[in-house]
């Protein structure tokens, strides 16, 4: 108990003596767990928020009854389910403990706002609907105006007006994808918010919602039900069941509402709340090195100090003890500060989101036990954790390294660093080249990648050397006397300069596999599009992750009569279960699909489809074992099961899809139809100039959706990859700012550690200018260091993701290394360098050269 006592005391008296020593590590504690924090209380506070959105909103539905059968495919959650027939209202509204019963009829409907362009549709999907009389079944409430009474009179929700500068008494179009003129009488509001965070809503009156979101009146999505006072819902649903026909079943209005939860919170919360984690672990392993390096230059700056306690009789254990115990109070101290500080980011997201269109609905910041107890533990074990090795590196100071005056590090040196940092190096590459090649696995390559990043730390100090004395090669030419000696430094303690870059190189790297990735990604459209698109003009709708209504069907029929046009064809989409597994289908005119898009080599031909003729790509066909000739059955939502005969087996299958099916054979099945690109070919002789104007006329007619040549259409399919590499460039910002305070808190406890030596060169003639770049330059060299390696490895990353990619799928994709993005992320790294050098630079400069001649 007495050697723990004199541990916390000794630790206590060195914190109060050096509290600026520990400033770097307070503050790389204190983001990397305010980021967390925020993170997690963040994903709390928009479950709770949507929990209770979702309740006040379906608050007034006791049941709801839906078609049975549904059909879902890769990517899509909750499936494609039979419309139920409206007919069914009647024996609804008749069965006991039912007060009011309606239909929801709800389909895709997007908004041109008063500028003529879309509203929403870059992701949240854009839904148009009935108006429900029934204020205690509508989720929607009106907020100002009147209910639509005529046609082409609608509601809309009040986000989507504001977004669109919309007011009551205003008209515009809406694609349901036929276009639609409407006038808005109303502004309504879901579950007392705006709207339902980027979901934009118009409610119709239900004759115009059975014309243009139905194949045929009569149907409808679902229908709600409210219960009678002393009816339960469970006692409702029970009563609905026994009435209900084969094929159309009830679930209770909750389950209906946690579903739609379940469905924004596992297709957005999760993948948005697993982004930020993601990038939280990036963020406290870059801290984690920056910690490291700082305990590792205070143990070794406190060698002499360490060596007369142990000469005093202090036992290993104690000196180690008192190396955590500063660590410790740190760790405690920062990660508190750091869960305020992550609170004040949860909130500034919250304020952040509407402004930058992504509203939330309000409430209360929820802040849970696990929010509070996760980043505290965290904290304290990445500070801790980081502290061991120099801890027990203090622990090891022999008494007689009292008499020395500083120790010699020769680990740059170290044989055995060399040999298992080799070892790991061959380890992984040979991982990668077994996950890439021989046997393609995305989990294999990902582990040797983690392997190359370990040989990468641990390879570190052996690499230095060299790679200083390369990169400061010029400095002895440009910067004289002051150049050579920031190399000199810079070479003075290779584990020393590895540990400061390595967390730098680690916030590069990632930096450099996203653009390399998003690079190769856009590379592969572009490929897709040259590969696959046959046509001369693309008709599109911009929607990102099918949030748009699409285009009109009769829009290629148009332009196909156009005199200028040669053909023209259309993708639409349908859903059904292809022997027993749900797959999407492209529903098209099959001989004008071979005209407007290349499909490579094609077994069978295009031609006599008719109803019961289907087209396969080469990869399903071989999946799945069939052949021209070969049948195949499809069973669609409303349960019907089909046998289709395989006319045509095709290679290329990125835009076409892996199952083709004519227009006729989905149309008994469809609801609302829509196309989501339109390939169009010039008649031959015909100027692209007159033909486009010819095409762009058609087009307006239809909405005005965008006419684009192949490569602008190209360049907009990948103009996602632009949105998701802003964020995530962001999001890492903050790793990157850890590394260089980790590189201007190295710098600083180096010239503490130098005093003496700064001051026996300022008294032989060497000015405050020259030692301030002398101090700025070394610290560009660490920059220099840090950021080639982030760059080897972040592109080595990136091929790895790229290829493995490749391999674990069927998607061809294009590796692709941009070198203008690239050498902006150097030119940013050895400008950040500078910086962090700054500070340092300044405080050296500034040192009394009689004192620090006599600092021992």
């Amino acid at each position: 108990m007495s050697g723990t006592r004199a541990s916390l005391r000794i630790s206590v008296s060195s914190l109060r003596a050096h509290k600026r020593r520990f400033a770097g590590t307070f503050t790389a504690v204190l983001l990397g767990v305010a980021f967390l924090t925020g993170t997690l209380v963040m994903g709390d506070t928009l479950r709770g928020s949507f929990d209770t959105l979702f309740g006040d909103a379906a608050g007034g539905t006791d049941a709801v009854v839906r078609g049975a059968n549904v059909v879902t495919v890769p990517g899509d959650t909750q499936g494609t389910r039979e419309p139920v027939d409206t007919a069914l209202i009647e024996k609804i509204g008749r069965t006991p403990g039912v007060a009011a019963v309606a239909p929801r009829i709800e389909g895709a409907g997007q908004l041109a706002g008063s500028d003529g362009k879309p509203v929403g549709g870059q992701g949240p999907p854009t839904l148009a609907g009935n108006w429900i009389d029934d204020a205690r079944l509508n989720p929607y409430q009106l907020a100002a105006g009147r209910l639509p009474e005529r046609t082409g009179e609608v509601v809309l929700n009040r986000g989507a007006a504001e977004a669109g500068k919309l007011s009551i008494g205003d008209t515009t179009v809406l694609r349901t994808p036929e276009p639609v003129r409407v006038k808005v009488v109303g502004l309504a509001t879901f579950g007392g918010e705006d709207g339902m965070g980027q979901v934009t809503y118009t409610g119709m009156t239900r004759a115009d919602a059975e014309k243009y979101l139905t194949a045929k009146p009569g149907q409808a999505a679902s229908i709600q039900v409210r219960a009678g006072p002393g009816t339960s819902q469970r006692e409702l649903v029970d009563s609905l069941r026994a009435v209900l026909p084969s094929g159309v079943e009830a679930i209770t209005g909750q389950r209906s509402a946690d579903e739609n939860q379940e469905m924004i919170s596992g297709q957005f919360l999760s993948l948005f709340t697993t982004l930020l984690l993601v990038f939280s672990g990036i963020v406290l392993l870059v801290a984690t090195f920056s910690i490291h390096n700082t305990f590792a230059i205070v143990v070794a700056q406190r060698t002499r100090e360490n060596a007369l306690l142990r000469a005093l009789g202090a036992s290993r254990r104690q000196v180690v003890g008192a190396t955590l115990a500063e660590a410790g109070v740190v760790a405690l101290v920062a990660s508190a500060a750091g869960l305020l500080g992550g609170i004040g980011i949860a909130a500034g997201m919250r304020a952040l989101f509407p402004v930058i269109g992504f509203p939330f609905p309000e409430g209360a910041l929820v802040i849970s036990a696990l929010s509070m107890l996760l980043p505290l533990a965290v904290g304290v074990v990445v500070c801790l954790g980081s502290a061991l090795l120099p801890a027990v590196r203090a622990g090891r100071t022999a008494p007689l390294a009292a008499l020395r005056e500083t120790a010699v590090d020769d680990s740059g040196a170290s044989r055995t660093r060399a040999v298992v940092g080799t070892a790991l190096g061959l380890a992984g590459i040979a991982a990668i080249a077994t996950g890439v090649f021989a046997a393609p696995s995305l989990v294999l390559a990902a582990t040797g990648a983690v392997l190359a990043l370990a040989a990468f730390v641990v390879l570190g100090p052996v690499a230095s050397s060299v790679a200083v004395r390369f990169l400061g090669g010029p400095l002895d030419r440009l910067r004289g006397v002051s150049g050579a000696l920031a190399k000199r430094n810079a070479l003075r303690s290779p584990r020393r300069t590895a540990a400061t870059a390595t967390a730098l190189m680690i916030g590069v790297a990632v930096v450099s596999l996203f653009t390399v990735f998003g690079a190769s990604l856009k590379a592969t459209m572009d490929q897709t599009v040259s590969r696959s698109f046959a046509g001369d003009l693309a008709v599109s709708v911009p929607a990102f992750g099918g949030g748009g209504s699409g285009l009109s069907p009769g829009l290629a029929p148009a332009l196909a009569e156009l005199p200028e046009v040669g053909s023209a064809v259309g993708l639409g989409k349908g859903v059904a279960e292809v022997d027993g597994d749900g797959r999407q289908l492209t529903v098209t005119d099959p001989p004008a699909l071979a005209k407007g898009f290349a499909l490579g080599s094609v077994d069978g031909s295009f031609d006599g489809f008719g109803t019961r003729g289907i087209a396969v790509s080469r990869a399903q066909a071989d999946d799945r074992n069939l052949r021209v000739g070969d049948t195949t059955r499809l069973t669609f939502t409303d349960g019907r099961k089909e046998t289709f005969t395989v006319k045509a087996v095709y290679e290329r299958s990125e835009l076409a899809g892996d199952y083709v099916i004519t227009r006729a054979a989905w149309a008994p099945h469809r609801t609302q139809d829509a196309d989501t690109l339109v390939s169009v070919t010039f008649a031959d002789g015909v100027p692209a100039a007159e033909a486009g104007a010819a095409v762009e006329k058609t087009a307006a007619a239809f909405g005005n959706p965008d006419v684009q040549t192949r490569d602008e259409y190209a360049r907009t399919s990948a103009g996602a990859i632009d949105m998701m590499l802003t964020l995530i460039y962001a999001l890492l910002a903050l790793a990157v700012l850890i590394a260089l305070l980790g590189i201007a808190n190295t710098l600083t406890l180096a010239v503490h550690e130098r005093t003496r030596e700064l001051g026996l060169l300022r008294a032989v003639g060497q000015t405050r200018a020259q030692l301030r770049a002398m101090v700025r330059w070394e610290s560009v060299l660490v920059a220099a260091f840090g950021t080639a390696g982030g760059l080897a490895l972040g592109g080595l990353l990136g091929w790895v993701v790229v290829e493995a990619s490749e391999g674990a799928g069927d998607t061809a994709f294009a590796f692709a290394l941009p070198p203008a993005q690239l050498a902006l992320v150097g030119v940013v790294g050895l400008t950040a360098g500078a910086i962090a050098g700054w500070r340092p630079a300044r405080g050296a400069a500034r040192l009394d050269v009689l004192r620090a001649i006599a600092t021992e």
